[in-house]
């Protein structure tokens, strides 16, 4: 059996906002990031349109990028002290995961966060509060998932939760918030929509559900990603809801070793935290060649080529290697400015946990200890793939 996940609604399009006018309840938390919401006044519209529909409304703010389990935990006794009944989440994706994070502690306090990595094991939500999910960026399309990324930095780790029970209520796709973002975080999260949607296609759990939103999701990124990198409105505006359309594919067909790679490097390394969508970015076409040993994936990456107008994998992979140069991210992890000593000392335990990542039971391919350091060398360097 399967199962085949969304929230209950999706509002999108200009102002769509407002509708937060319409919500029945009496408190609601309001869980943000850094200050840009504020900045650009979408946090005061929210408030005031809580407070309109009659809400009395708390802030969580300062959710960090790549949210830890320390602020998970502050969150949800936030929480357990204001009681809402409903939890909205807006900016990027880390302060929507953590939300989503801080919820489950919120609803149970007394759960332990090494219950809650073991996929599909969540207790049962919605006892205390719904959730609402406003995405400020083009990429993580956790406003429609299943999934949580939070990190447990003393052990450089970042954990994908997932479970049916953290995908929204309510998800609020407002392209007015997205018009913000900086080029560099554009071309980051477009490439994190692409990879989710290209690793959706290809997943083992695939389906005539999840096939159709993550094609269209393909055409519309490599449509429009350059030109809404470049701050065409129009295109930031067809972005979000194609990494909207990325997301209900992949929180229901899963995801591959991209995201293991990304989810186990990010934090890895002392010289600096590589960005989630800047690691899937620079992973995609390595494990793409990686991937189409299999004969199942060749074929779902033919697809893809050939509902581009590309002729086959490689061309692909040329594709998204010129959507890379385009945007200023690194071909290699040696590129990014990751240190030779350190990626050697380190390969090992990177490999290991990525092949233990929540993401690889669906790639194509489960890759050995060896084949892991194969491919993460691969990419350190720039060489080919051809194993």
């Amino acid at each position: 059996m399967a199962r085949f996940t969304l929230p209950r609604d999706i509002y999108f399009g200009n102002g769509t906002l407002d509708e937060l006018k319409t919500l029945k309840g009496k408190k609601a938390m309001v869980v943000v990031g850094g200050g840009s919401m504020k900045r650009f006044g979408f946090l005061d519209k929210v408030c005031d349109n809580l407070k309109e529909a009659g809400m009395e409304v708390q802030l969580f703010e300062g959710v960090e990028p790549d949210p830890s389990v320390e602020t998970v935990m502050k969150g949800a006794k936030a929480m357990q002290d204001f009681q809402p009944d409903w939890i909205v989440a807006m900016g990027g994706g880390s302060p929507i995961d953590a939300a989503k994070a801080m919820w489950v502690f919120y609803e149970y306090p007394d759960t332990k966060f090494e219950d809650l990595i073991t996929p599909f094991s969540f207790p049962t939500l919605r006892q205390k509060a719904k959730f609402l999910a406003i995405p400020s960026t083009s990429g993580t399309a956790t406003e429609v998932t299943a999934f949580s990324v939070i990190t447990d930095y003393e052990k450089g780790i970042k954990y994908p939760l997932a479970d049916f029970n953290i995908t929204p209520d309510v998800a609020i796709v407002d392209p007015e918030l997205a018009q913000t973002m900086p080029a560099k975080l554009t071309a980051h999260t477009g490439m994190d929509a692409l990879t989710h949607a290209i690793e959706a296609y290809v997943s083992t759990v695939a389906s005539p559900f999840t096939d159709p939103l993550a094609i269209k999701a393909i055409q519309m990124v490599m449509q429009y990603l350059p030109s809404s990198y470049n701050g065409c409105k129009k295109s930031r505006e067809q972005m979000h809801y194609a990494q909207c359309l990325a997301g209900m594919a992949f929180s229901n067909a899963l995801l591959g070793i991209v995201h293991s790679m990304a989810h186990k490097t990010g934090a890895a390394f002392s010289t600096g935290h590589i960005p989630h969508g800047c690691a899937n970015a620079i992973y995609l076409p390595y494990v793409i060649k990686y991937n189409a040993k299999d004969m199942r994936a060749a074929k779902r990456y033919e697809d893809i080529a050939h509902s581009l107008g590309l002729d086959g994998v490689e061309a692909l992979c040329a594709r998204i290697d010129d959507f890379n140069q385009r945007m200023g991210i690194p071909k290699t992890l040696k590129d990014f400015g990751i240190k030779e000593d350190e990626f050697k000392e380190k390969l090992s335990d990177i490999s290991k946990n990525a092949i233990g990542d929540a993401c690889t039971g669906s790639n194509p391919r489960i890759p050995t200890q060896e084949e892991m350091e194969k491919l993460f060398t691969a990419i350190y360097y720039g060489t080919e793939v051809d194993f």
